[in-house]
């Protein structure tokens, strides 16, 4: 089964409508020796067919418009983070704690982007906080070289901290949480009540671009890369996108940039603000939540909860684990799930575990939870009822480390992998190990001769200055091409709908 019609089938959408998907294949982007750029292409080639086939709905076409996906254009916005540049600036990736340690029986991953995640990893360890970066890395390596791997993920975890110790994929498969994601859905969703069919005020064909998401508001609460990259093309395709962050908890201002194109940014205390927010989720249309499973329930956030208060709501929502097994409240990010679920040690050798050419499981899972929005959005328009979405990095993981699935297997609740004879092999066996969290090179991002002639990138003014930044890859006939809105600084926006 390709890839697409899998994803397709997981999502509920007519078989038929595939045929409307061409893809421009490039072998010589996001080279892996797992298949990631097949997994990649077929992430968005779903998006981009969900957003047709709401367009051909909202606008009484005759058909669905024809979708193509570009190799090129997918793995420059897979790596979008890259090719960022804020006033000719390239922004900075990962923190100095960020990384790959030898541990005294393997290998250990920390993720300390955020500072209070830096000072909880500091804290587990007895070193102080304001330790400058340089000393922390030294005093951190010798720590951690006299330690258990999967005794510092428990003791980093335990304080709030992220880290995950390096398992082989049979590990993971034999472990009680690989054992609870190979059960589940690469997508999940359903039916919360018997709300009213959606009613759609028509989109004219003739009134510019298709805007298959116009006239929707799309209460953002999420963070990071997978649910930013969701937003990021729900406003893309003309929704009303409005992130809110709590005030205390701010976010990486170069990340930021990156995923907020398209949105109006802003900030809310639930804690003493509930009125406000109940303002906005009454006159919300979906609902995306990325933030850890249950850690938002005390604000009444489940899905059920949500749209007992807004019926007719699409709640959407992504974690790095799942929101079911022993880690379901567990912190996680691309770079870890990589390292717990197999995928660092597939990709790197003997000596030392490596990465995939891009954080793959971040911008995949957020182009999956949006097409889940898109179709969810379309069945509402025709059967009613309130529903919810749910992706987790580590289900989108499983279906990228899998063998292929056999020809005309159904894809619902299954693990299948991505690819086949075709595509699971990319001839790169004897290539340069790319460390956890490395960049790659242009050839990585799509870079045809160079970042500056790459026809997948685009120059405009912000508010933040001239950027330079990846298009988006979700593209059909008809449909926008870039974000009308450039992003602003972070929490600038009123907490209110237009």
């Amino acid at each position: 089964m390709d890839e697409i019609e899998y994803v397709w089938s997981v999502l509920g959408g007519d078989a038929a409508l595939t045929a409307r998907v061409a893809r421009a294949a490039r072998p010589e982007v996001l080279e892996a020796r797992l298949p990631v750029r097949a997994l990649a292409s077929a992430c968005v080639g779903v998006c981009a067919l969900a957003a047709a086939e709401l367009a051909a709905r909202r606008a009484a076409l005759g058909g669905v418009p024809a979708v193509r996906v570009d190799d090129g254009a997918v793995a420059a916005a897979f790596t979008s983070e890259r090719h960022l540049r804020i006033g000719g600036r390239e922004p900075v990736s990962f923190a100095p704690l960020s990384r790959l340690w030898r541990t005294a029986d393997g290998w250990v991953r920390t993720h300390a982007n955020y500072p209070h995640h830096r000072a909880r990893l500091l804290a587990a360890l007895g070193l102080a906080r304001d330790t400058e970066d340089a000393r922390a890395v030294d005093a951190v390596g010798s720590l951690l070289a006299g330690l258990p791997a999967r005794s510092v993920e428990e003791t980093v975890y335990a304080a709030g901290g992220a880290a995950v110790a390096l398992r082989t994929p049979e590990e993971w498969a034999a472990s009680e949480q690989g054992r609870a994601v190979a059960g589940r859905p690469l997508v999940e969703g359903g039916v919360l009540d018997a709300s009213p069919a959606r009613t759609f005020a028509p989109v004219p064909p003739s009134a510019g671009a298709l805007l298959p998401a116009a006239g929707l508001r799309v209460l953002d609460l999420t963070r990071v890369i997978a649910g930013p990259v969701a937003t990021r093309t729900l406003a893309l395709l003309g929704a009303d996108v409005l992130r809110v962050d709590p005030p205390g908890l701010p976010e990486l201002p170069d990340q930021h940039v990156d995923t907020g194109f398209g949105k109006r940014s802003a900030t809310l205390d639930l804690t003493c603000d509930q009125a406000a927010f109940e303002e906005l989720l009454g006159a919300a249309d979906v609902v995306v939540i990325g933030y850890r499973p249950g850690s938002l329930d005390r604000f009444g956030l489940s899905p059920r909860a949500l749209a007992a208060r807004r019926p007719g709501l699409v709640v959407a929502r992504l974690s790095a684990w799942g929101a079911y097994g022993p880690w379901a409240g567990r912190r996680g990010f691309d770079s870890l799930v990589q390292v717990g679920t197999g995928i660092a040690a597939l990709e790197g050798t003997a000596d030392r575990p490596g990465a995939l050419p891009a954080q793959a499981l971040d911008h995949g899972t957020g182009y999956l939870l949006a097409a889940g929005v898109l179709r969810a959005l379309t069945e509402q328009s025709r059967h009613g009822g309130s529903r919810y979405v749910e992706v987790a990095l580590a289900r989108t993981a499983a279906w990228l480390s899998a063998g292929p699935a056999p020809d005309g297997a159904s894809g619902a609740g299954r693990p299948h992998g991505v690819g086949g004879p075709s595509t699971m092999g990319t001839g790169s066996g004897a290539r340069r190990v790319r460390a956890a969290g490395e960049a790659g090179g242009p050839g990585d991002a799509g870079d045809a001769g160079g970042p500056g002639a790459s026809p997948w990138l685009r120059e405009r003014e912000s508010p933040l200055g001239r950027l330079r930044y990846a298009l988006p890859p979700v593209r059909f006939e008809g449909g926008p091409t870039d974000w009308e809105r450039a992003p602003g600084p972070w929490g600038a926006d009123a907490a209110r709908w237009v």
